[in-house]
């Protein structure tokens, strides 16, 4: 089993940055992918960044390449998602999630309960 617990959302001017955080805890949570994914209202969830736990081999959604990164800390179990120069249309609830990996949702077996980010024009 492995938890997932994400902090970090909060309100943010366009333009702005937040820094995401995903603290995992589990027997096996290190042979996992860690992705990002993010759900706005009346909309799907969608891939925005994964990064291979053991290589740190990371891979984008290709719209956001450039201004979201990706990375892990080992020695705290966590994985963040830095947020620059963010817009309105970043506005979501951003979910945490580990598994076997790739850019869709079905590809990830654990979650985070999500945590609110609201980019103000």
């Amino acid at each position: 089993q492995v938890q997932l617990v994400e902090s970090g959302g909060g309100l943010v001017q366009a333009g702005g940055s937040l820094r995401l955080s995903c603290a995992a805890s589990g027997r096996t949570f290190s042979t996992y992918v860690m992705g990002w994914f993010r759900q706005a209202p009346g909309r799907e969830r969608e891939f925005v960044a994964r990064v291979n736990w053991s290589s740190n081999r990371s891979y984008y959604a290709d719209s956001l390449k450039g201004r979201f990164i990706i990375s892990r800390e080992n020695a705290k179990n966590t994985v963040y998602l830095q947020m620059n120069s963010l817009k309105p249309e970043d506005t979501a609830v951003y979910y945490c999630a580990a598994g076997r990996g790739g850019s869709s949702a079905a590809g990830y077996n654990y979650w985070g309960q999500g945590t609110q980010v609201t980019v103000s024009s």
